[in-house]
C-alpha cells in the first residue's frame, strides 16, 4: 500500500506539468489580454504594463519564467486586483469554498446515501417512486434557481435563516442554505447511483445466501449489501470533490459568499492570466488529491482491489 501511494504521488508531477503547460499556452494564444480595454490604452503606457510583468519576453521565456514561479509556489501578481497577489487571493477565497464545499458534500453524501437505501429496499413502492421524484428535481433545477427559491421562503418569508453574510455575522446558520442549495444536485445523483448499485447487489448470489443462512435484514444489508453497493459511489466522490469545491460560483454569487469562484469567472472576463493560471492549478490539485484518496479508499472496500 505504501510503495502504490508512492507512485501514485509521484504521478501527480507530470499530470500538474502537463496542465500547467497546457493551460498557460491556451491562455496566452486566446485572443485579447489583461490590458485590453474598451478604451485604448496609449502606446507608452501599455509597453511599460508589458514591461513590467516581463510580458514583452518571448513566449518561451514567459513559460520557463512562470514555471520557476510555481515550482517555488509564487502564482504572482493579480493584472485586476492590483493590491494583492494571486496567493493572497487564493489564501483568502480558498478556505471559505472549502468550508462550503466539504459540508455540501457531506450532506450529499448521507442524505443520498440514505435515500438510495430506502429507495431501493423499497422499491416499486410511494417511498421508491417519492425518492426518484426528488432526485429528478435535483437534476433537473438549476442552482440559480433553486437558491433564490429557498432565499424566499426561509429568510424573507419565514425568516428561519439569514439570506447572506455568511458565517462572520450570523455564525453557522449562514452556510445552511448554500450548502443545501450546493449539495442539491449531487444528493440526486449518489441517491439515484446508490439505489442503482444496492439493487445489483441484492440480486447478488451472496447476499441470497446470507439470507438463507437466517441473517436479519438489517445485519444482511449493513454488512454485506452496503460494503459492495458503495464502490460506484466512492469512485463518484473523487470528482465530485472537485466540482462541488469549484463549481460554488452560482451559490457563493446568489449566497454573497467570498469564495475563490466569483474571482476566477471575472478573471476569465478580464483575461487575468495569473489569476487564472493560479486557480486552474489550485483545482487541479484538488482533483488529483481527490482522486488518489478515492484510489485508496477502494482497497479498504474492495479485497479483490490489488496494490502490488
Amino acid at each position: 500500500m505504501a510503495r502504490y501511494i508512492i507512485r501514485r504521488v509521484l504521478s501527480l508531477i507530470p499530470t500538474i506539468f502537463v496542465v500547467v503547460t497546457l493551460s498557460f499556452f491556451l491562455i496566452r494564444l486566446a485572443p485579447g489580454g489583461p490590458f485590453a480595454r474598451e478604451k485604448d490604452v496609449p502606446e507608452i503606457i501599455l509597453q511599460n504594463l508589458l514591461k513590467r510583468y516581463h510580458m514583452d519576453e518571448p513566449l518561451g521565456k514567459q513559460y520557463l519564467r512562470y514555471l520557476g514561479d510555481v515550482m517555488r509556489w509564487d502564482l504572482g501578481p493579480s493584472y485586476r486586483y492590483r493590491d494583492l497577489s494571486v496567493n493572497e487571493m487564493i489564501d483568502q477565497g480558498l478556505p471559505v469554498s472549502m468550508q462550503l464545499g466539504v459540508v455540501s458534500l457531506v450532506l450529499a453524501v448521507i442524505s443520498g446515501v440514505l435515500v438510495g437505501i430506502i429507495s431501493a429496499l423499497k422499491q416499486n413502492k410511494w417511498q421508491d417512486y417519492l425518492s426518484e421524484s426528488i432526485a429528478v428535481i435535483g437534476i433537473s433545477v438549476p442552482l440559480f434557481v433553486l437558491g433564490p427559491i429557498l432565499q424566499l421562503f426561509f429568510g424573507m418569508k419565514w425568516k428561519i435563516l439569514p439570506m447572506g453574510q455568511w458565517t462572520s455575522v450570523h455564525g453557522w446558520k449562514a452556510i445552511i442554505l448554500p450548502a443545501i442549495t450546493l449539495s442539491f444536485p449531487y444528493f440526486a445523483y449518489i441517491a439515484r447511483l446508490s439505489r442503482a448499485s444496492i439493487l445489483e447487489v441484492l440480486r447478488s448470489d451472496y447476499i441470497r445466501t446470507a439470507r438463507a443462512k437466517g441473517l436479519k435484514e438489517s445485519v444482511v444489508v449493513r454488512k454485506h449489501v452496503l460494503k459492495g453497493a458503495m464502490l460506484p459511489v466512492v469512485s463518484y466522490l473523487g470528482p465530485a470533490f472537485s466540482g462541488i469545491v469549484t463549481g460554488s460560483t452560482v451559490v457563493e454569487s446568489v449566497f454573497l459568499i467570498p469564495g475563490i469562484g466569483r474571482p476566477f469567472v471575472q478573471a476569465a472576463i478580464n483575461r487575468d492570466y495569473t489569476l487564472i493560471m493560479g486557480e486552474v492549478i489550485v483545482y487541479s490539485l484538488i482533483l488529483v488529491t481527490a482522486n488518489l484518496v478515492v484510489d485508496i479508499l477502494y482497497g479498504f472496500l474492495d479485497p479483490r482491489i490489488s496494490y502490488k
